[in-house]
């Protein structure tokens, strides 16, 4: 089976900027963020709510749990917050009108409630082809994610947790390598 294609940064700052200009276009950037930055899974972006990333003022977190009923894993794990995301998310949270609480979802459906995963992936797919992206799904930004990482020189092991991953060898799946990357590497010996 054919892995969804990771985004250059090019092209994720062209999905953003589209997302600015379109319809729900900020639930939309925040959705791609999630994904891209978090490097969630379309599930869990599906079934996060306010409550589980706020603070008791209302402050975005910069780690948070998702719960075990939440992810592909049947395991709680901790989601840690970049700080670009943290000040997109507040953004967002501050958009919204006063009648939103703090337990609906972070990504709502235009009727108000939660996106069903399947719907959520249809989105992602809306969005990368409005882009003019080809083979980007909702697996592109966890992807993403766990590439950059792996090319940051971040530790395995970190990015294994961060991903929620209990095998390293599923981590490696994740991380996409081409010849610029290779030359790139041979040239340091």
């Amino acid at each position: 089976m054919k892995q969804a294609k990771v985004l250059t940064k090019a092209e994720l700052k062209r999905v953003l900027a589209l997302c600015e200009s379109a319809q729900n276009g900020h639930r939309n950037r925040i959705a791609i963020l999630l994904s891209h930055h978090a490097g969630l899974r379309v599930g869990e972006i599906a079934t996060l709510v306010w409550s589980d990333i706020l603070d008791r003022e209302e402050r975005v977190k910069a780690v948070f749990y998702l719960k075990a009923e939440n992810t592909k894993a049947g395991e709680a794990r901790q989601v840690h917050l970049n700080q670009t995301l943290q000040k997109q998310l507040k953004g967002f949270y501050h958009t919204l009108n006063r009648f939103h609480r703090v337990s609906d979802p972070v990504v709502q459906s235009q009727k108000g409630g939660p996106f069903p995963a399947n719907s959520l992936c249809q989105l992602f797919r809306r969005i990368y082809a409005a882009a003019g992206i080809d083979d980007a799904t909702s697996h592109s930004g966890r992807r993403w994610f766990i590439t950059q990482l792996a090319h940051s020189g971040v530790s395995p092991k970190v990015i294994m947790e961060l991903a929620g991953h209990k095998q390293l060898t599923t981590t490696q799946r994740y991380i996409q390598v081409d010849d610029r990357m290779k030359q790139q590497a041979v040239e340091l010996l």
